[in-house]
């Protein structure tokens, strides 16, 4: 039964040097999702993950230090495409999907729009666009497994002060409104059908000693389609491993 993580390392050479590599030797997944990896191929000690018998596949963006996607595989993909065909999100290393069979698994690092009022539009544009591509996708290849950092919190549940931050990019009600969308048009958020807990967070700010507090956001999500959803084993959070700002989601399906 495959097990997948979704991890936002937040700069894939810092999070190595924090035990990246000892811990996913440990953990034992099959496929690994990962976004903010801020580096090329050629940067880091991929016989680390070799050694650890996964294949390894790099989307970096096209500027240095920035963003990027990345899936390291243990199961052999028939296929892996490098983005969506549109420069602006490519250029970022936003996309990246490799199909099993009649699965796919895609890694994606929304863009966040805490920037500005450019980024955020940018963003708005990215999900549109995003959704479309989806839309098209589920024509050809109906089960998806889409693992990332998505930037939103949906629900008030999903955010340790809903109240104060109902006005901050990553909670704006257009963004929440797009992910009950996204759902709606037949996807399961896999963490939430499982547990309906509060105070389950994926990422933390460096201040304030968040993390300590556990003042934090749920933004990293597993969403997979409705028909892969009696596949569905278990999916949860995994606080304890610290190599980032976020921390990794699993998922176990059966596919």
């Amino acid at each position: 039964m495959p097990k997948i993580i979704s991890y936002n390392v937040n700069g894939i050479r810092a999070a190595m040097r924090k035990g990246l590599g000892q811990w996913l030797q440990v953990l034992n997944a099959d496929i690994v999702c990962l976004q903010e990896i801020k580096a090329k191929e050629n940067q880091i000690d991929v016989s680390v993950f070799h050694d650890l018998g996964y294949e390894c596949f790099w989307y970096s963006a096209q500027k240095p230090g920035y963003s990027g996607t990345a899936i390291l595989s243990r199961i052999n993909p028939e296929h892996v495409q490098y983005g969506i065909g549109i420069e602006a999100y490519d250029y970022e290393g936003r996309i990246i999907r490799a199909d099993y069979g009649d699965v796919s698994v895609i890694s994606v690092y929304m863009p966040s729009g805490s920037s500005g009022d450019e980024r955020q539009a940018f963003k708005m544009q990215f999900l549109s666009d995003f959704q479309n591509y989806i839309g098209e996708l589920r024509k050809e290849r109906s089960k998806l497994i889409i693992s990332g950092d998505y930037n939103i919190c949906h629900q008030a549940i999903d955010i340790h002060n809903p109240q104060r931050n109902q006005n901050t990019s990553g909670f704006l009600p257009e963004e929440r409104a797009w992910i009950s969308d996204f759902i709606a048009s037949g996807f399961v958020d896999t963490f939430r059908h499982f547990n309906s807990e509060p105070h389950n967070y994926s990422w933390w700010s460096y201040r304030a000693n968040a993390r300590t507090k556990n003042l934090g956001w749920r933004i990293d999500y597993h969403m997979a389609t409705s028909n892969l959803k009696k596949q569905l084993k278990r999916a949860s959070i995994l606080p304890d491993a610290k190599h980032s700002d976020h921390c990794p989601v699993l998922l176990e399906i059966d596919f």
